[in-house]
């Protein structure tokens, strides 16, 4: 049996918003990292590789701190493969995606995973959703399409295909961690999944490892390092403030790939990359507003992708 978790604190919802906003500052570093690494030769296998190696401490850490030593024990293994499978395929997708499209296009486009999940929550799971968040999900997906149709530029195709299939993949895994989480924790979710990739990253690394320039190096480690200690700062928010209360924060991401694309690349979106990612963040607002009054759970985890 998993050894208990640590009582869950006083509720403390500045801090977990403060946390929330550190989460995704660390998540769109993470992003500028991946850019940097293609920029700098890494193929898509080296860089999930290190995002999880090298995020490992930040992980093993966080369990020490909970005291949950017995995190890795599971009676569920083929679940968490199968759950591991879906997530390392949304992160191949995310990453390069990367690869093709500007920070803040991929961002935004990557909103849509929650209403991908509202779906297939009705498809998949027979959850009842009613006509206001089919709407919702309509109205979201009218709003990527703005995205995809930018004001005088034309997006690679293949960035915008691998950007709303990592999406539609996110949404999947959110399907995935529903049915797992019903009896395994998240350390335990998280724990697997980080092993499980090594092992299936790591078998790919003696055709595609090779060596790398300092400068290479430092994007690594900081890739490991923002995406690890995004993880513990999501987990983190959790444990301080309700689910309703801090996801609109997640949207903040957005800013800083605006930000980080204006410094690095001397990106700027277009107008119609604002309008798109305002209606798929009321869409994404108004879902978590009707969610959160009929009552319906909201197990949105992105820090177990």
């Amino acid at each position: 049996m998993p050894a208990p978790a640590a009582s869950p604190p006083t509720e403390n919802r500045r801090l977990g918003i403060l946390l929330r906003i550190g989460a995704t500052t660390c998540f769109a570093f993470m992003a500028a990292m991946i850019k940097l690494g293609y920029e700098a030769g890494v193929s898509t296998p080296e860089l999930v590789f290190y995002r999880f190696a090298l995020g490992l401490p930040p992980l093993l850490v966080w369990i020490a701190w909970s005291g949950n030593f017995g995190a890795w024990r599971t009676r569920r293994p083929g679940a968490h493969v199968l759950r591991a499978t879906i997530g390392l395929t949304a992160m191949v997708l995310a990453f390069s995606a990367l690869s093709y499209l500007p920070l803040a296009e991929a961002t935004t486009i990557g909103f849509a995973a929650p209403l991908f999940a509202v779906a297939l929550s009705a498809l998949v799971l027979k959850e009842p959703v009613g006509r206001h968040r089919w709407s919702a999900v309509a109205a979201g997906f009218i709003g990527v399409l703005i995205v995809m149709r930018p004001a005088g530029e034309n997006l690679p195709t293949i960035g915008l295909a691998l950007a709303v299939a990592a999406a539609f993949a996110v949404g999947c895994v959110t399907i995935a961690i529903r049915q797992i989480g019903r009896t395994e924790g998240t350390q335990t979710t998280v724990l697997w999944f980080t092993f499980i990739s090594i092992l299936l990253a790591g078998a790919l690394m003696p055709v595609f490892a090779q060596g790398h320039a300092p400068r290479t190096w430092a994007i690594l480690i900081g890739l490991g390092f923002f995406g690890g200690t995004a993880q513990l700062l999501l987990t983190a928010s959790l444990r301080f403030a309700p689910i309703p209360v801090i996801a609109p924060f997640d949207y903040s991401q957005l800013l800083w790939a605006v930000l980080l694309g204006w410094a690095i690349w001397d990106t700027q979106p277009p107008p119609s990359t604002w309008a798109g990612a305002a209606v798929i963040i009321f869409s994404g607002l108004y879902t978590l507003y009707r969610e959160q009054r009929l009552g319906v759970a909201v197990r949105r985890r992105p820090e177990e992708i």
